[in-house]
């Protein structure tokens, strides 16, 4: 065999290896929140200090008890997420003056590119950077962009997996509110 058909064997070997890993970790959450929330019922949203994209402190969900939350996991590779990112930002600047704060926890990126990417869209909401993915598992994140929308308690009321339509996002804030 020759040493070029050696080194693909082994790459494809090595791909198939880490997507085995893949579906069993995802496949065996202990307790995944994704779950609960798919099957309607609010659970405790995972708690989690980031470092913020801007390099200016950390952004911690505990610091946001007592407001409706917008969790946004995006990505900027992430085709989606660059059209839903002006959504988020519109519903951040509508929703300003009630007890609702839109977050963006930009995953598994470089710091660089994530920066540029909300600057070009002209995000002005917190946004934590997750740069290895650690929030990922615990809230059951399979692809971005991925929307949480959480109530003044910190349990999660409704998942949207996928952009998030402006009506959706005020319909869900406005649940969120109310629970």
């Amino acid at each position: 065999m020759r040493p070029v058909h050696v080194l693909r064997a082994i790459a494809a070997a090595g791909v198939l290896a880490l997507a085995g890993v893949l579906v069993w970790h995802l496949t065996h959450q202990p307790k995944s929140v994704a779950k609960a929330v798919a099957r309607g019922k609010p659970v405790a949203a995972p708690l989690f200090r980031l470092p913020s994209l801007s390099g200016a402190g950390t952004v911690s969900l505990a610091a946001y008890r007592g407001k409706a939350v917008v969790l946004n996991f995006w990505a900027s590779d992430c085709g989606p997420c660059k059209r839903e990112m002006p959504r988020l930002q519109q519903a951040a600047e509508r929703w300003a003056a009630k007890p609702v704060a839109v977050v963006g926890i930009d995953v598994i990126d470089s710091r660089g590119a994530a920066r540029a990417f909300a600057r070009k869209h002209g995000v002005t909401y917190t946004i934590g950077f997750d740069k290895v993915g650690d929030t990922v598992a615990p809230y059951g994140v399979i692809g971005t962009p991925t929307t949480f929308f959480v109530d003044a308690r910190g349990l999660i009321v409704h998942r949207v997996l996928g952009p998030v339509s402006t009506s959706e996002l005020d319909a869900q804030i406005r649940h969120a509110l109310a629970s």
